[in-house]
């Protein structure tokens, strides 16, 4: 939850680390540092708070080298002290940066201590940097000291690690977490991130688990668990420039609202061009795989969970199969009932998250041989372990509260209903264009429901005093209800709850009065005379009711009733729709609130840690 970015060659690094980590800051962070090799010392630089204040420290001490690392921290073992900050040095000597969770820090801690090491922090990571340098004492290289380190480790980790004494020399491991190798000319790079990086090379070499490597200017030696050296492939990075700026938005999370219409479109590309729900859009393999699936397991995390939720009525309304959905931190420790015919869904927007990658590895234990990834990161760690693929198209996403990742994610649950209800022969050609049709219409809906924008900024002006919000919606708009508490107290820090509409009188209806605001999404579907009775029953104990409906719905505004409707009803994909209005509802709530956007406190983009 935290990044990595590093640096060897034979100009001055310190302007790439720095600016690596201005790129990193979209993760979630509550310190950052780099440390360097220069004039035979390591110098470092810590803060807490934003890169810029690293940064004029980095400027104010005249810092030049050829070969460094840096790092923001997102804490876990230890308080948000410049103490605790990254990178660790021990004994004026070694230098590293660490993502990830020790798990045997303690047992290693009181060795160490017992040999004489002293430790300033309270961290896991000084452990490692103590150990490493206890082994490189006993003789040997930077490198062989790093992988005999290793092998004493539990838990996951990313590790960049540099030595006075090897000036040359930028050593990396990595298992659980993610790392890469940038390539270039008289100059290498490692980063957790390939936007770390990408404005110095588009060449990229991403690690295995277990890997270690060994980086120099000129040179990149990879080695695998057992030592041995291997070949990784090397790719292209397709992440633009344009993707990681600004422009004209005041926040990433803005811009990628916006940029819905068009990620939507450019996920739907494969689908549209085929002009039917073909089954290998997951793969090249998926008609064998998918065929004679019986059942459905979906596994995910936060915004990614409401996405799995939302799919879950699709799969059983166009499939006619049973459909589960799963927290993956939860799954992962109960005893599941595994079939050798179900289909194991994992989501990840960032292909990282290490709950949702230890469940799918879970899942595979369990003799569960079809899997399938929804991921928005091609040379990620979940979508290479699993046996289908599909990549949604949204293109980087800056803003730790995820909004594009969300409906590209909604759109390829919907085509994998689908593909599984043809297969099946439960959709006749008439069906599929139809839902074909919808499709093709959903950017244009998206960019309808963009325009309530103005109408919705003066809703948020009424949500930023409050302290409490309850969002409600039935069926496929259920889910919708708890990504839109989700997202405003993600990022306004107003607490909110999602619930179903019909569970109201069943415990949440004790909270109402004149002082929370309830959200309702209320399309025109046939749940929604139900909607209308719960309404009703919080109209009557005095509520404020926001109501997200369709133009064809027949709501009338009164007092304490206030609607707001999208242009007409898009049907299956109503949820879809329904999402642009309560992300547009934080987001200028949020601004009023004053709170930051983009980097909201005590949560990162990827959560590579459990």
């Amino acid at each position: 939850m935290c990044g990595i970015v590093g640096a060897i060659a034979r100009v001055d690094v310190v302007p790439v680390l720095v600016e690596g980590l201005k790129r990193l800051e979209y993760r979630g962070y509550d310190s950052a540092g780099i440390a360097v090799v220069s004039a035979g010392n390591v110098r470092r630089v810590r803060r807490t708070g934003r890169v810029a204040e690293m940064e004029a420290a980095v400027q104010a001490e005249h810092f030049n080298a050829t070969l460094g690392i840096g790092h923001t921290r997102w804490a876990t073992h230890g308080g948000v002290t410049e103490f605790n900050a990254h990178p660790h040095i021990s004994h004026d000597s070694l230098a590293l940066v660490h993502n990830g969770i020790i798990e045997n820090y303690e047992q290693q801690r009181q060795r160490l201590q017992a040999l004489g090491y002293v430790f300033t922090s309270q961290t896991d990571t000084e452990v490692v940097a103590h150990l490493i340098h206890y082994h490189r004492a006993q003789g040997g290289s930077l490198l062989q000291a790093l992988q005999t380190a290793v092998k004493e480790l539990h838990g996951a980790y990313a590790l960049a690690v540099i030595d006075k004494r090897d000036p040359a020399t930028l050593v990396v491991a990595r298992m659980g977490c993610p790392l890469l190798i940038g390539l270039g000319e008289g100059k290498n790079f490692v980063a957790s991130d390939v936007s770390a990086i990408v404005s110095v090379t588009r060449k990229v070499m991403f690690l295995e688990e277990g890997d270690t490597a060994e980086i120099s200017c000129d040179a990149v030696l990879v080695f695998d668990s057992r030592n041995a050296q291997v070949t990784r492939e090397v790719h292209v990075s397709d992440v633009s420039l344009a993707s990681l700026e600004l422009g004209p938005y005041s926040h990433f999370m803005q811009k990628e609202i916006h940029e819905q219409p068009r990620a939507i479109s450019d996920t739907l590309e494969s689908i549209v061009a085929k002009a039917e729900f073909d089954s290998t859009l997951f793969g090249h393999d998926a008609v064998q795989l998918l065929s004679d699936v019986t059942s459905v397991q979906i596994l995910a995390c936060g915004t990614s969970y409401y996405a799995g939720l939302t799919a879950r009525y699709w799969v059983e309304e166009l499939a006619g199969i049973p459909c589960a959905v799963d927290i993956a931190s939860e799954y992962r420790y109960r005893k599941v009932v595994s079939s050798p015919k179900q289909l194991v869904v994992t989501i990840s927007q960032s292909g990282e998250t290490l709950d949702t990658m230890e469940a799918l590895k879970y899942a595979k234990l369990q003799g569960q041989d079809k899997t399938l990834s929804i991921c928005n990161v091609a040379e990620s760690s979940i979508p290479r372990a699993s046996k289908l693929v599909f990549l949604t198209r949204a293109g980087a996403e800056i803003g730790v509260a995820s909004t594009k990742a969300f409906t590209t994610q909604l759109v390829a649950l919907f085509a994998l209903a689908a593909v599984l209800g043809k297969l099946r022969g439960q959709m006749d050609a008439e069906r599929e264009a139809a839902l074909l049709e919808e499709l093709r219409h959903l950017p244009g809906s998206v960019q309808h429901a963009l325009n309530l924008e103005p109408q919705i900024v003066a809703w948020s002006e009424k949500f930023a005093p409050r302290q409490h919000a309850l969002f409600l919606g039935r069926g496929t708009h259920y889910p919708i209800a708890l990504e839109g508490a989700l997202k405003l107290k993600e990022i306004s820090y107003i607490h909110a709850e999602g619930y179903p509409a019909g569970e109201l009188k069943h415990g949440p209806l004790a909270l109402v009065d004149e002082a929370i605001p309830v959200v309702v999404i209320a399309p025109n579907d046939t749940l929604l005379e139900k909607v209308k009775s719960n309404i009703q029953e919080v109209h009557a104990r005095g509520g404020q009711m926001f109501v997200f409906a369709d133009a064809d719905s027949s709501f009338s505004e009164s007092e304490g009733l206030h609607v707001i409707r999208t242009p007409r009803h898009t049907g299956m994909l109503s949820p879809i729709v329904h999402a642009i209005p309560v992300q547009l509802l934080a987001y200028h709530t949020a601004l009023l609130r004053g709170t930051d956007v983009d980097k909201p406190r005590n949560l990162a983009k990827s959560v590579t840690v459990e």
